[in-house]
C-alpha cells in the first residue's frame, strides 16, 4: 500500500472507532444510572472497571459515584476516553480525510462537535443524565445514517465499516459485562422484578429491546440475553454478526482491491467466529461468562493489531 492509502486507511478506521464508540459509551452511561438509581448509587465504580480506568480516575477523583462518573466519561477534556475526547479524535481524523469523506458528513460532526463543547457541567447532572445519553446517541446515529447514504463505495468505505464492526464487538462485550459479572446480583435478587428490569434495561442500551421480544418471547433471563448478544444471527449488534461482517469485509479489501496481507487477521478472526459458532451459552456460562468475554476482547485487541500494521503503517 501507499504511505497515502496507509494514512487515510487508519484515519478512516480510527473515525468508525470513535464514533461507535461513543455512542455506546453512552449507552454504558445510561444503563448504568439505571442500575445505580436502583441500587442507591453504588453501582458507578464498575463503569470505570469495564473500561480499565482505575488508575486515571482515581488519580483525579476520591471516590467513584454519580457524580464524578458521568463527567469523567462525558465532558473530560483530559480523560481520552471521555466522550468529547473521542469526538475530538473524531473530527481530527475526519479533518485528514475531508477529499474522501462526504460535506454531509463533515457537516454534521461539526455541529456535533459545536454542541458537545457548549456544555456545562450540569449537563452530567444525575437529572439530566439519560436525556443526554439519548441526544448522544441519536447525534452518533444520524452520523451513521449520514454516512450510509453519502459516503462513496470504495475502499475508504470498506475500512470504515471494518473499524465500526471491530468496535461494536468489543462494546457489546463490555455492556454485558457490567450487567453480568460485575453487577451480578444477589441470589435472592436473581429472577426477580428488579432482576429482570436490569436485564430489559441492558437490552435497551443494546438498541435490542424490541428485537429481543421478537426472539425471546419474554423468556429474560442471564442465559437467554448472552446468548442473544454473543451468538445472534440476526442482531445487528451481537458479537458473532459482527465478526462475520469484519471476516466479509477483510476478504473483499484483499479480492476486490487485490490488498495484500491480512491472512493473520484472517486467521484470528476464524478462531473467533469458531469458538462463538460451537459453544454453546451453557457451556460459556458453565466455564465463566466473564472469562469468555475477556477472551473475545483480547482476541479483537489481536484482530486490530494485524490490520493496523498491515494496512495503516507505511513501509
Amino acid at each position: 500500500m501507499s504511505e497515502l492509502l496507509a494514512r487515510n486507511a487508519g484515519s478512516i478506521i480510527w473515525l468508525a472507532r470513535y464514533m461507535e464508540r461513543i455512542e455506546n459509551l453512552a449507552r454504558i452511561l445510561g444503563v448504568a444510572e439505571t442500575f445505580a438509581r436502583d441500587r442507591a448509587g453504588r453501582n458507578w465504580l464498575p463503569v470505570v472497571q469495564i473500561n480499565a480506568d482505575e488508575e486515571r480516575f482515581f488519580a483525579r477523583h476520591r471516590v467513584a459515584d454519580a457524580r464524578t462518573v458521568p463527567h469523567f466519561y462525558v465532558l473530560d477534556r483530559d480523560n481520552p476516553t471521555s466522550i468529547i475526547s473521542s469526538l475530538r479524535s473524531a473530527r481530527e481524523n475526519a479533518r485528514s480525510l475531508r477529499p474522501l469523506i462526504s460535506i454531509e458528513m463533515w457537516r454534521q460532526l461539526n455541529r456535533m462537535t459545536s454542541w458537545m463543547s457548549s456544555l456545562s457541567d450540569n449537563a452530567t447532572a444525575q437529572a439530566n443524565l439519560n436525556a443526554l445519553c439519548t441526544e448522544i446517541k441519536e447525534a452518533c446515529q444520524l452520523h451513521a445514517g449520514i454516512t450510509e447514504g453519502t459516503f462513496y463505495r470504495d475502499q475508504a468505505h470498506y475500512f470504515y465499516m471494518l473499524g465500526k464492526a471491530l468496535e461494536r464487538a468489543d462494546q457489546t462485550t463490555r455492556l454485558l459485562d457490567i450487567k453480568y459479572h460485575t453487577l451480578l446480583p444477589r441470589p435472592e435478587d436473581v429472577g426477580s422484578a428488579l432482576d429482570t428490569s436490569h436485564w430489559n434495561a441492558l437490552l435497551k442500551a443494546a438498541a435490542g429491546y424490541q428485537a429481543s421480544r421478537r426472539v425471546l418471547l419474554g423468556s429474560i433471563t442471564p442465559r437467554s440475553v448472552a446468548a442473544f448478544l454473543l451468538f445472534s444471527d440476526s442482531f445487528p449488534r451481537s458479537v458473532i454478526l459482527c465478526v462475520r461482517q469484519m471476516d466479509w469485509l477483510l476478504t473483499q479489501l484483499r479480492t476486490r482491491y487485490s490488498l495484500r496481507g491480512g491472512a493473520r487477521a484472517l486467521e484470528l478472526l476464524d478462531e473467533l467466529r469458531a469458538s462463538l459458532t460451537e459453544r454453546s451459552i451453557d457451556d460459556v456460562i458453565n466455564h465463566g461468562l466473564h472469562e469468555f468475554i475477556d477472551w473475545i476482547q483480547q482476541h479483537l485487541i489481536l484482530i486490530f493489531a494485524e490490520i493496523h500494521q498491515t494496512f495503516c503503517t507505511s513501509r
